[in-house]
Parts: C-alpha cells; structure tokens; sequence
C-alpha cells in the first residue's frame, strides 16, 4: 500500500451521505463526546496532524461477499448510538473505513449532522433530556481558559446567542459556500455591517481569518491522507485492521469477530451473549479462564465445519446461522464439560490447557447433553474415562503447538463412536508412535513424573491419577506430608540431621514424593505438625493407620527426620508402582 492522492474533507461529507463510505461489521460503534469533537475541528484549524486513513476498495462483484453499516448521521445519546446496515444492492462499489470511522463520524456529525447527550439531573426516559445540538465556531475571538485556538461548540437553537463578543456560526454552513468571494460577503454582512451590534476592525479580521482557514481546510486542502486496501480477503483485511487499529483502546482478533458474528447472528447479539456466557462459566467452582477466542473455536468443532481454524473466513454468513442456530446447545455442552472438569478438582488455575475441554464438550454435546451426567452413579465409569484421556492430554501437552491437528481427529473418532463411552482406547490407538500420542513409557514416569515438584499444575494432575477415588465436590490441598515450614537449618539440627544433609533435605521437601492431595480442612489442622506427630494422633488404631498409608502410598515406618531419606525413597518407589499400573 501506498499514499493515495489526499481527498478534501467535503467530498468526503458528500460520500458518506450517499453511502459511498461504510462501515465493515468488524468496526467498533462511535464513542466519541463532544469535547473531542471539538478539539478535532481546533487540531484542523490549527493545520495539526489528524492520522492517516485506511480505507477498503470494495468492487460491485464482493460488495454482497459482507455485511456492511452506515455512518452514524444524527447522533442521539439514547436513540441512536448504533450504526445500521446499508442495502448496497445495485452499487458499483464501496469504500469500506478500516481505519478512521471515528474521526470521519466526528466531522460528519459536526459539518452536516447532530449531536444529542443527555442533560445532568435529568431522567433518562425524560424526552426533554436530549436536545439536539449543531456545532457552531465564535468568529468573533479565541475561548477563554481553554487550550483551543478556536471556540468550537456544540449548541442548542436556544444557545445561540450572539453578542458583542461573539458570533456564532454553523460550522455546516461552510459546505455552502463555493469561492472565497462568499466568506467576504459573509463576514462584510454579518460582522463588518452588523444591524444588531457594532463590532470592531479586530473582531471583523478575527472573523475573516477564521472563516477563510475554515473554508479552505474543508472545501480546498487535501485533508485526508489515506491508504487504499484492494485484498478481497477479509482474513488478511482483518488483520491490517488489528495493526493499524492504535486508537483507543486495542481491540483483539476475538473482538473482531464478535463484531462479525453480531452482525450475522439473526435472533441474537453475539457479543452479548457470548460475553454473559463466558463470566457464566467462569463463575463455576473455584473459577475458570475461559475466552471468547474458546467459545468461538468450541462453535466451531461443535457445528461439524471440516475447517476450524480459528480465521475470519470460517466466521462467514452461512456459519455464524448454523452456529446460531446450536448456539442453546453449545453453551450447554461448554458449560457441562466445565462442571465436569471442575468434578475432577480441575479449576482455572490448573487446567493448563482450556482447549482440552472442547473434545469432552463434544463427547457431551453428540450425546445429548444428559443432565445427570456429572454425578450420576451410571456414568462414573465413563466419567473415568474421560477423567483419564484428560490428564493424560495435560501431562504429555498434546494441545501445544498446533491444536486443531489433535481435535479434528478426536472428533471423528468421537462421531464414529456415537453414544457409546467415552472412546479411550480409540484415541489412544489414533495418536500412537506420533508426537501427540497420550501413552506414557517407563522414562517419563522416571524423569517426568516422579521428579515433579509443588505448586506445579502438572502435578497436581499426576496427583489425581494416584487419587482416582477422592470427590473433589469436596476442596483438597496439595499437601506436604512432613511440612515444609520446618525445613530450616536450625530446625533439622535441633532433629539431628546432619550438616551435610542439610540442604539436600531442602531441596527434596517440594518433591512429588513428599506430596498427598489431603482434605481441604484436615489440611488446615495439621498445619505445620511434624508429620510422625500428626500420624499417630490422627490415626490412632493400627487399621486406621494402615487404611490411610494404603490410600496415600506410604512406607510401613517411624516417620522421623532421621528416616526422612528412606520414606523419600520408598514412597517413590510405590508411587511409580501405582503409576505404572495406570498408565502403562
């Protein structure tokens, strides 16, 4: 792209009333007040930079390709504040604003529009609230106490009151005059031989200075400097859009196609919906951090399009109305999939991969979405499946790197399955022997899963495999079975440990070895107890005590610092026996 040929303002005004600049449906709607306005017209008048243009050639044969939104003409803070679609039907083109629409809205609404906010200390619903305002320029001197050069203002029929001081002129009015010729008749009719008040030679030069810069500036200058976009691609339009959208406050890729998909959706506001949607689901457990780049992607897999790439094309017309059309079941299968998630102990915290959801979302939504699935009695064996297939998803990052590669395959495999459970062995037979395959071999549970540390999310998922029985309706923490706090120097001297074991005992504390997931309340009682201490009082009969060291995978031994060595060696050696179990 290159600089176009610079455009007067007026031509534009012109265009833009016959609808030959509009506004693509990925474009933000007006946000501008009316100080801003004003100080935009001061900056023209002042010869300061406004920013270049990007606009979007658009030919007759793609002007039907999408949809496209005329520029606000009279704004009106309570009835129209939204821009609404234009029937281009029979055009010979368009140019589409990709960059711009605020500044060209502000100068409409202040050469040929209006400008209605609500009044302080009104109601709204008060029709009276909203007078309807033109902007005006005092010709006759600078304004007071202001940073402008130039008194621009947006005024009521009743505001405008001229008097020895000022004179009032309908900024619009300068589109009517054709030659410089006029700005002299107007200012030796108006000023120089006013009726009404007598001004003086300053005030008459003030006026004529003003008025010719204003004229000039709108009617004759090349004010418009801009970029012309011929791409039919909207992909690639959009994201010219993104780099070059610097104003304000930046909108990401989601956003842009929210405002595709609002502008496709029939029956609902997309962004609305899917906004409300995403702080719903959000909200579920100890809270998740799901998107709306998720959202979007799960509508997506869910409507069965054999593309999902999450890309401007894929959100065309004919999608965004299948997709609106399984929108109730989308978001029910979403949230079905989180609460079931959330059932595992998963929260935003821990689930390192939101996109590990849309396989299980899937699975939910060809079966029906039953509403008794998340606890269900029925369904606990198939909930393990999947409790399975998703930790194992987590642990060996197979939505790392290139998504969509893991989930269409997943959802084939899915579809074929049909309304059996959930198909483990199936998904683990597709991915072996590749890089996304979900089976784990002797060296990872080694050097991956036994030298894992607290407070890591994939530990706390190897945790859960070794707990396959806890319900986690109830809060579990990691828990440090001898307490981290106590792993000083001066504390494991005063329980003999030797010097030169000192730090390895520091070191080894965090390990996974040292690790049980422990009720949420136990937790907070046992505090920093030493862990022999705690044992025996909690478990005070010999089949308590074995009941509790079946479950946590413990040593039969005294649990002293000076045994701390062994019971670090031996629990290893029995968690990687249960892993192996699992997993291998």
């Amino acid at each position: 792209m290159a600089y176009e040929t610079p455009l007067t303002i007026a031509e534009v005004m012109r265009d833009i009333s016959a609808n030959k600049y509009v506004l693509p449906s990925i474009q933000r709607e007006y946000v501008w007040d009316t100080d801003q306005i004003e100080t935009l017209f001061d900056s023209l008048m002042r010869d300061y930079p406004i920013g270049t243009f990007l606009f979007w050639e658009i030919s007759k044969d793609h002007v039907g390709d999408f949809d496209f939104y005329g520029f606000i003409k009279n704004y009106h803070e309570n009835k129209n504040v939204h821009n609404k679609k234009v029937d281009l039907k029979g055009s010979d083109g368009v140019t589409a604003v990709l960059d711009g629409q605020q500044r060209l809205t502000s100068i409409y609404l202040g050469l040929k529009g209006t400008y209605a906010y609500k009044l302080k200390y009104m109601a709204r619903k008060n029709e009276n609230a909203y007078p309807t305002r033109k902007l005006y320029l005092n010709i006759l001197s600078s304004p007071e106490g202001s940073d402008n050069e130039y008194d621009f203002r947006f005024l009521t029929d009743k505001e405008v009151q001229n008097s020895l001081n000022t004179y009032w002129f309908e900024v619009g009015k300068i589109l009517d005059m054709h030659e410089d010729g006029d700005v002299a008749m107007y200012v030796t009719d108006n000023i120089s031989f006013s009726t009404e008040f007598t001004y003086t030679k300053e005030q008459s030069k003030f006026a004529i200075n003003a008025l010719s810069r204003l004229y000039n500036i709108i009617n004759k200058a090349g004010t418009i400097s801009y970029y012309r976009e011929k791409a039919v691609e909207l992909d690639k339009v959009l994201n010219i859009f993104i780099r070059v959208n610097s104003g304000g406050t930046k909108l990401s890729y989601s956003d842009l196609l929210l405002s595709i998909a609002s502008a496709q959706w029939e029956k609902h506001d997309a962004r609305e919906e899917i906004i409300e949607f995403v702080d719903d689901v959000n909200a579920v457990g100890d809270g998740f951090r799901i998107n709306k780049d998720f959202v979007l992607k799960t509508a997506l897999v869910l409507s069965d399009f054999s593309n999902i790439a999450f890309k401007v094309d894929n959100f065309n017309k004919q999608n965004m109305i299948k997709i609106e059309s399984r929108w109730d079941d989308i978001k029910k299968s979403i949230k079905q999939a989180v609460l079931l998630v959330s059932s595992f102990g998963y929260s935003g915290k821990t689930l390192t991969s939101n996109n590990a959801l849309i396989p299980i979302a899937y699975y939910l939504f060809i079966n029906g979405m039953p509403d008794n699935f998340v606890d269900s009695g029925t369904t606990k064996a198939n909930r393990d499946k999947i409790k399975k297939w998703l930790i194992c998803s987590l642990l060996k990052k197979v939505f790392s790197g290139q998504p969509d590669n893991v989930l269409r395959p997943i959802r084939e495999i899915i579809k074929t399955n049909g309304k059996a459970e959930f198909p483990l062995n199936e998904i683990i037979e597709r991915f072996k022997g590749t890089n996304k395959s979900i089976q784990f071999t002797d060296a990872d549970i080694d050097e991956f899963l036994l030298k894992l540390k607290y407070g890591k999310s994939d530990t706390l998922s190897t945790l859960m495999l070794l707990y396959p029985s806890l319900d986690f309706s109830n809060k579990f923490h990691e828990d440090h079975m001898y307490p981290k706090s106590k792993f000083t120097k001066a504390y494991l001297r005063k329980q003999g440990v030797p010097e030169d074991k000192l730090d390895w005992y520091i070191e080894t504390v965090n390990d996974i070895s040292n690790l049980q997931l422990l009720a949420a309340q136990l937790n907070e009682e046992k505090l920093a107890t030493d862990f022999e201490e705690w044992f025996n009082s909690q478990y005070s009969s010999d089949s308590d005590k074995y009941q509790y060291r079946m479950v946590n995978y413990l040593p039969n031994m005294q649990y002293s610092y000076a045994n701390y060595p062994q019971f670090i060696e031996e629990r290893k050696k029995l968690l990687k026996a249960e892993l192996s179990k699992v997993l291998l």
